[in-house]
């Protein structure tokens, strides 16, 4: 068959009933309706629109000191105010992005406010804000090299930024996912088919095997299994010790004993940071515990493994570079919007094994291994492209200056902790560690299930008055709060005017 031309590629495809052109405007696009009618709006209105989207951001960001840490709106208030019929003509857009600003955004638990010390915090900065309006600008595809080949490369740098960073060898790598739940589900996937070997026979071949856990795993893992078909008698949830963390006897004891049973036990999953304390499990020894057993070791490091970019964070999580996956999220203690998270293992290439699918219809893709093609690494095939607003946060503020936010989470615990212990009737329970600290207001005689209510009201009353948001949570049987402080922006006096508050809150409630 003969090459076309280049005058063939270059000659316009005309229709010889079409109308001339000099003066007409065929496709409307001088047309308000038509554009409409495509999902367009002219440039002008573009650029005036998002210079306001730019504005109502700033104006927001500038002032979060002087918003409450969370605002809730009530089921009936919200429904009253946004539930409607769907439009079938548009608005004014302009009005459409007020009404969002005030009905919808205002109503939100402020993740990144200077005083919510709730749950992990979620302290973005505005380069990562400005990288993803980029990619939803420009919608690029970050699925295959194909169609995607500079999103991948920069994913692959910045994941390989992230390998060094964690210590793991040069065969490892990973990818860019929602956040710490689908991380976890994906190595715990990628962990099964290592074991396994095989797609043959699916869940069949996996009814004996054990996976080892403590108390204090968060439930982001239970759920990935229940997901990938285990069931809940598959799992050994073990006490933690003292320090809240997996104990080596008892776990050594649990595989024996499964082992005795007829059981295959796994894969051990570790903390590198909880959600309830920050403890981190000793790492160190259960890699060597794993690879004697022949098990695979995980590391949900989702809000604490970040903490490895500083020099205190490197000490706490000795052995982190010996694991076989890793979970970490950059939407938590690496300052970026939602959502981000990550998943490492140590070998990348068990990745490809465990999600790789080759359609037909996706030939075109399969171009050697230089061309790298991350869907075929984990669960979506249509991808985002989420490293930018990493890439560009390490790239224009530097790692020095991402570091030093990190280390100022552990100050920032440790200025808690010293103002608690100086104020009356606080017991610490955990003591600081990564940016997380515990603690309940224990006065001498008090009842201790009245001071478990006593928190739940505290809890509520900060909620309601929005001067700051702590949580709760349940260590040793009783009802603790806790403070997380790995906002960089927090200041001494945001600390200061939060444990005034719930001084004062503590001892009037419990009076009343």
């Amino acid at each position: 068959m003969a090459s076309p031309s280049a005058t063939d590629h270059e000659r316009p495809m005309t229709d010889d009933r079409s109308p001339p052109s000099s003066g007409a405007d065929p496709a409307g696009t001088r047309d308000p309706a038509a554009r409409r009618d495509r999902l367009e709006l002219p440039a002008d209105e573009m650029r005036r629109l998002g210079y306001r989207v730019v504005d109502r951001i700033v104006e927001h960001l500038d002032t979060l000191t002087e918003q409450p840490a969370i605002r809730r709106g009530s089921r009936n208030d919200l429904e009253a105010r946004l539930r409607r019929p769907l439009p079938e003509d548009g608005t004014d857009p302009e009005q459409a992005i007020e009404e969002v600003v005030r009905d919808v955004l205002h109503h939100t638990g402020q993740v990144q406010h200077p005083r919510f010390f709730g749950f992990v915090p979620s302290p973005s900065n505005y380069v990562g804000v400005l990288a993803d309006a980029l990619v939803a600008g420009f919608n690029p595809f970050a699925g295959t090299w194909f169609a995607g080949s500079g999103p991948i490369q920069v994913e692959m740098v910045v994941i390989d930024w992230l390998r060094q960073l964690c210590g793991l060898p040069d065969s490892a790598g990973g990818l860019f996912v929602s956040g710490g739940s689908v991380a976890n589900l994906t190595a715990l996937a990628a962990a099964r088919h290592a074991r396994l070997g095989s797609h043959d026979m699916g869940l069949e071949q996996a009814r004996r095997l054990v996976v080892y856990l403590s108390d204090q795993t968060h439930s982001a893992v239970p759920r990935a299994l229940r997901v990938l078909g285990f069931g809940d008698h598959q799992l050994r949830r073990l006490a933690s010790d003292d320090r809240c963390r997996l104990p080596l006897a008892e776990l050594a004891a649990a595989v024996a004993a499964d082992r005795a049973a007829g059981h295959e036990p796994f894969c051990v999953v570790a903390n590198a940071g909880t959600t309830n304390t920050g403890a981190i499990d000793p790492l160190p020894d259960l890699a060597r515990f794993c690879r004697r057993q022949n098990l695979w070791l995980h590391a949900d490091g989702a809000y604490g493994a970040a903490a490895v970019l500083s020099r205190r964070g490197q000490r706490l999580l000795d052995g982190i570079g010996e694991v076989d996956s890793l979970a970490l999220d950059p939407h938590k203690w690496l300052f970026q919007p939602f959502e981000i998270g990550c998943v490492l293992l140590r070998e990348r290439q068990i990745l490809r094994r465990a999600f790789a699918v080759h359609p037909e219809y996706l030939r075109d893709v399969e171009r050697g291994d230089e061309e790298v093609n991350l869907a075929d690494y984990g669960i979506q095939l249509t991808r985002s492209f989420r490293a930018l607003k990493l890439y560009l946060t390490f790239t224009i503020f530097g790692a020095r200056a991402v570091r030093a936010a990190v280390e100022r989470g552990f100050d920032l615990a440790e200025h808690a902790e010293s103002l608690l212990r100086r104020q009356a009737c606080w017991q610490i329970l955990t003591p600081a560690q990564l940016a997380v600290v515990t603690f309940r207001y224990a006065p001498p005689g008090a009842d201790p299930s009245t001071l478990d209510r006593l928190h739940d009201e505290i809890v509520d009353h900060l909620v309601a008055d929005g001067t700051a948001l702590l949580t709760s949570t349940v260590l040793r049987r009783r009802t603790v709060l806790r403070l997380c402080t790995i906002n960089p922006r927090t200041t001494e006096a945001d600390l200061t005017l939060t444990l005034t508050r719930l001084q004062h809150l503590a001892a009037t409630l419990l009076r009343s």
